[in-house]
């Protein structure tokens, strides 16, 4: 087989460049001559083969490749993946191998977006990586890289020893043919990220490409422009996995060290004292609506119930308990802390000896699936715990996160930003509890509490 010019075309041996070429159409030359009439124009002109546009592709691929981070995951397969977890609930189970068949059906057609949130640990990083493997094993394009480091790599971009331009780089991220974009949140939000994170986004949006994202934050605290996008259901689909931390198996994972609830296991629904022979009527039926608005809410937990009351002992952290008690019965994770604890615990993750960061441990109680919070008012009012609380309070209510709260503080003396937020009927029930306390004292007067 020779050129026009008379010369052979060289082959993959002689032009390194070329790569290592099994073509039955060149024989490994990597050129062809056409088969066409003499008239016409490529008429014993040598052509390059399909197969150079192949290895042109597979180029292209391994510098995406060298980018993302998919060289440490790339056992992360479905064969891997286990759909059953270790020792799950019948619930998670079903949730975990509904997110694996979600995720194994993408891979096979990859059409619209897909979003996995979770937890730490949940398995939702090895289903994207599976995804990127088995796409990669198909022999189509993906690029796999967390959040963070791709914020890096584009600031690397504008060091003059960087080996590609920024706008090569961005290029490369934006019209990616699949895109996976792990721990999505855990960026440093700073306007320069939040904007090329939007861009990217925007880009894909508009141009429908495959993408998938992973993350542990609730997706209202993600910034506005770019959540709009990752909840239009005509082209995302976003599935939870409740699945608890797959590298702690073997250790109770629903209950938190920061839960204090195996100290209340006694108290249930079943235990509760509706002390009908030692309370007058009104008082009666004043606890009587509090049993029974702490049992429909424990039946399906939504939004917040705040269970107030004049002094100590009357059965608000009974309630709470119970509450919390059935819902860790159904299987489901819940955090029970008292408030107080609760901030010691986050002042000792300052301790350089901690082992576990701050930012962690707060996420863990802000994102907690269903949260009490026993006794607010009785912890030290400084400006620091202040403002711990209120982002704490301002994440749950914003994200309508299910939020169990008792407090013996009237609530015209609580800080005024948790106050506007515990007494919005639209989302949160107080209660008010008219009972004196078990161990005696002086009986209080009050409206009803009510259901709202």
């Amino acid at each position: 087989m020779t050129s026009s010019s008379g010369k052979r075309p060289r082959s993959a041996e002689e032009n390194p460049g070329l790569g290592k070429i099994d073509c039955p159409h060149c024989d490994g030359l990597g050129y062809v001559i056409p088969d066409v009439p003499p008239i016409h124009p490529s008429f014993g002109r040598a052509v390059p083969c399909t197969c150079r546009a192949i290895d042109q592709e597979m180029e292209r691929l391994d510098k995406l490749q060298r980018l993302s981070q998919l060289g440490t995951l790339q056992h992360n397969t479905f064969d891997t993946f286990l759909p059953d977890g270790h020792g799950l609930t019948p619930v998670k189970q079903r949730n975990l191998h509904m997110a694996y068949d979600i995720a194994l059906a993408y891979a096979k057609e990859p059409k619209g977006w897909l979003v996995l949130k979770g937890g730490y640990g949940c398995g939702k990083t090895h289903l994207a990586a599976a995804i990127a493997n088995q796409r990669l094993a198909m022999g189509h394009p993906v690029l796999f890289v967390s959040t963070p480091d791709l914020l890096d790599h584009l600031r690397a971009t504008y060091s003059p020893s960087s080996d590609t331009t920024y706008d090569d780089r961005f290029e490369q991220v934006r019209n990616a043919p699949m895109l996976i974009l792990d721990d999505l949140g855990t960026q440093s939000n700073t306007e320069w990220a939040q904007e090329k994170l939007y861009q990217i986004f925007n880009h894909r949006y508009n141009t429908r490409l495959p993408t998938i994202v992973t993350t542990n934050q609730e997706l209202e605290s993600i910034e506005i422009r770019i959540r709009s996008r990752m909840v239009d259901p005509g082209l995302v689909q976003v599935v939870h996995v409740a699945a608890p931390d797959f590298r702690r198996a073997g250790v109770d994972q629903d209950q938190s060290e920061l839960s204090t609830l195996n100290l209340h296991l006694d108290k249930t629904f079943a235990t509760f004292d509706l002390r009908e022979q030692e309370l007058p009527r009104s008082q009666t039926e004043n606890l009587r609506r509090a049993f029974e608005t702490a049992r429909e809410y424990a039946q399906e937990p939504a939004d917040w119930l705040v269970f107030n009351s004049v002094g100590y002992g009357n059965g608000k952290t009974h309630l709470a308990a119970a509450i919390a008690n059935h819902v860790a019965n159904q299987g489901d994770p819940v955090l029970f802390v008292v408030v107080p604890d609760l901030l010691d615990h986050l002042r000792a993750a300052f301790n350089p000896s901690s082992n576990i960061r701050l930012d962690k441990r707060f996420d863990e109680v802000k994102t907690a699936p269903i949260l009490v919070l026993d006794d607010l008012g009785t912890e030290s009012a400084t400006a620091w715990a202040r403002e711990k609380l209120y982002q704490l309070f301002n994440y749950r209510y914003n994200a309508r996160l299910p939020t169990v709260i008792t407090t013996a503080t009237p609530v015209d003396e609580l800080d005024p930003r948790l106050a506007t937020r515990m007494l919005d009927g639209s989302r949160c029930t107080f209660f008010l509890l008219e009972v004196p306390s078990y161990r005696g004292g002086v009986k209080t007067r009050g409206k009803p509490g009510k259901r709202r």
